[in-house]
């Protein structure tokens, strides 16, 4: 994530056409970092709702080459998620998930995709149901300072933007369309880092009591 946009901000990206993708839509990166918590609509205590955007980070390499249907992956949350200023999901909560679909570059469709879901998250040992997609991603330079720091909430203020040691944008390559897929440029498989930053909207609301 130049740097990328926190959570918090629900706005819809803007789609353009990217040539050489067999009519994959690219979603523009929004252009500004998660520097500090996520704050949620305050309508409902402990519900965050749908449409809601959350900030993940990869633990593992996921690519196309590689990649099955129904594998299960896990991401950490990169900004503390607020409501009226108490934080109700700590960054470094596991968010679990799951490749729904994969397509390997072929003679006729020469592009590489994944599609990415997600069903879980764990906030302080308690794992609650939970369904996004993924909209955006994005590239990390790396964790700074994360020993110690991650995880510990509100005690550094909920400010978590220094665990993430430069953004570069969004992962080259790699373009979203229609229903969350993430697909590659032309002839390639598709490969998110470990440690890229994935943007979820959440599809159905998520309590957290």
């Amino acid at each position: 994530m130049t740097a990328v946009a926190c959570g918090a901000t629900t706005r819809d990206p803007i789609d353009t056409p990217q040539s050489g993708t067999s009519g994959v839509t690219q979603t523009v990166p929004a252009q500004t970092a998660p520097a500090g918590p996520t704050e949620v609509n305050a309508s409902e205590r402990g519900v965050i709702p749908t449409g809601q955007e959350l900030d993940v980070r990869l633990q593992t390499t996921l690519s196309s080459e590689t990649a099955t249907v129904e594998q299960r992956f896990e991401a950490t949350t990169a900004v503390d998620v607020t409501q009226n200023g108490q934080v109700l999901i700590p960054a470094g909560s596991v968010v679990r998930g799951i490749v729904t679909a994969v397509e390997r570059p072929g003679r006729v469709e020469r592009v590489g995709r994944l599609t990415l879901s997600f069903d879980q998250i764990t906030v302080r040992g308690r794992s609650y149901p939970m369904r996004g997609m993924a909209t955006q991603v994005f590239e990390s330079g790396g964790i700074r300072d994360e020993v110690g720091t991650a995880g510990a909430g509100a005690g550094v203020g909920g400010v978590i933007g220094g665990l993430i040691g430069g953004v570069k944008g969004a992962v080259l390559g790699a373009v979203i369309g229609a229903g969350g897929a993430i697909a590659a440029t032309e002839g390639k498989d598709v490969t998110l880092p470990a440690g890229a930053i994935v943007r979820v909207r959440l599809d159905s609301p998520v309590r957290v009591r």
